[in-house]
């Protein structure tokens, strides 16, 4: 009963939104809820499942997002004529330079392994600079206002979803192969680091994805406004409802959004019931629980803390890659740490850790409140300074703090929630 009175309290302030407000905020704020609870869902999966602190959620975020660069966005055939191949050989040439200086390391002993591996990485990298940097350059300067990237592969933009999470598992593996092994706070301290080292990469090597000057224009899995409105079909299906051609179209859009992110989310959250339900849930919950008591009765920590940590960060970039389609561009320079770490986090906490439906609770109920709170600091401002001269200087500091509401709202809700339900409004069971 409290779970179906919690998501009715949602569904209420979200189809209040659109009585007071406006369908179109009700519709996006429903649409970006939805991503948030998938996120917020791969972050519990790590956190309320297993125990591991992960707090680079923005770079497996950010790696969905290229995904859609790279799988939706049609090729440049230019920048592959000046120096696509030679990208690719520099990039392969680099990964071997890794591997090599991995078998010297583990086939020499003594003075020598230092050495020789250090030689290795050095020759290693000069070669691979010598053949990357020029190509990157040739590339880069293929009409840099509009292009100046390698551009993607021209398949359809859903592809790019499952193609995200493959990406952040990837980049989970190895992240897990080598940071795992840390203490807790540790392992939070390398996951932060290796996501902005990811979030850099983004935003300085251009010819990947444009860095900061950003990809606009991404491909759409639904109609664009501008058919739809010129359609007559459609613009007498909207004057039925009576609706302009605009808003209808709009809202259309939007709708189709949210029902295909809807799937999604119901898929993975019933994938993630399932696995919490089964003996392997169980066993990562005794891990987390008691790991010396889990490692005598002979489970491998280890390899199963990589195990959810790739299964969490994959879900990560599944919902950056749906966030991506749904705004049409990629800008590495809006991953910040506030907005894809600590929310997401708040929302783990707030809906209740190793919970699936608390976290997904916690996905739509956070993200309302971050988007509404503003505007209702705003009225609440309003009011308070009503009997003031206007040229009070109170007056003015007090509205002009209305923009801090947001990040005082989300402190007063962790807050709260931690003294009166530290398990969160849907505790585990």
């Amino acid at each position: 009963m409290r779970t179906f009175l919690l998501f009715g309290l949602v569904a209420c302030l979200i189809l209040g939104t659109g009585i007071l407000q406006s369908w179109n905020s009700a519709l996006l704020i429903l649409n970006m809820g939805l991503v948030s609870a998938v996120m917020a869902l791969g972050v519990n999966l790590q956190w309320g499942l297993a125990g591991l602190f992960n707090v680079g959620v923005m770079g497996f975020v950010a790696l969905g997002g290229l995904a859609v660069v790279l799988i939706s966005m049609p090729p440049v055939e230019e920048a592959w004529a000046a120096g696509g191949v030679q990208i690719l050989l520099g990039l392969v040439l680099g990964a071997a330079t890794l591997v090599a200086a991995v078998l010297v390391w583990s086939k020499t002993r003594g003075r020598v392994r230092g050495w020789a591996t250090a030689l290795t990485l050095l020759v290693g990298l000069v070669i691979y600079r010598m053949v990357f940097d020029p190509a990157v350059e040739r590339v880069e300067d293929v009409d840099p206002a509009l292009f100046g990237y390698l551009g993607g592969l021209g398949l359809p933009v859903l592809l790019a979803w499952p193609v995200g999470g493959l990406l952040a598992a990837g980049a989970a593996w190895v992240i897990g192969k080598t940071a795992l092994g840390l203490r807790s706070d540790y392992l939070a301290i390398a996951t932060l680091g290796i996501a902005e080292i990811i979030i850099a990469v983004l935003k300085n090597e251009d010819w990947m994805a444009r860095g900061v000057k950003n990809v606009i224009g991404l491909p759409r899995p639904v109609p664009n406004e501008v058919d739809l409105q010129t359609d007559p079909a459609f613009v007498e299906r909207a004057a039925g409802f009576g609706l302009d051609p605009t808003t209808a179209s709009t809202l259309y859009v939007k709708l189709e959004y949210g029902l295909l992110f809807a799937v999604v989310l119901i898929v993975l959250l019933v994938l993630a019931q399932c696995a919490l339900n089964s003996p392997w849930g169980r066993m990562m919950r005794a891990i987390r629980d008691n790991e010396t008591a889990a490692r005598a009765m002979g489970k491998d920590v280890t390899a199963r803390h990589l195990q959810v940590f790739i299964l969490g960060s994959a879900i990560c970039g599944i919902a950056g890659a749906m966030m991506t389609t749904l705004d049409g561009q990629l800008t590495p320079g809006s991953y910040q740490p506030l907005r894809y770490t600590f929310l997401i986090w708040v929302m783990v906490i707030v809906g209740g850790s190793g919970n699936n439906l608390g976290a997904v609770l916690g996905g739509f109920l956070i993200w309302f409140l971050w988007v509404q709170v503003e505007p209702m600091g705003q009225l609440l401002m309003s009011v308070v300074t009503a009997g003031l001269a206007d040229g009070s200087w109170l007056k003015a500091h007090l509205l002009d703090s209305v923009q801090h509401m947001r990040l005082l709202t989300m402190g007063v809700i962790l807050l709260l929630v931690l003294r009166l339900n530290p398990r969160g409004l849907l505790p585990e069971k």
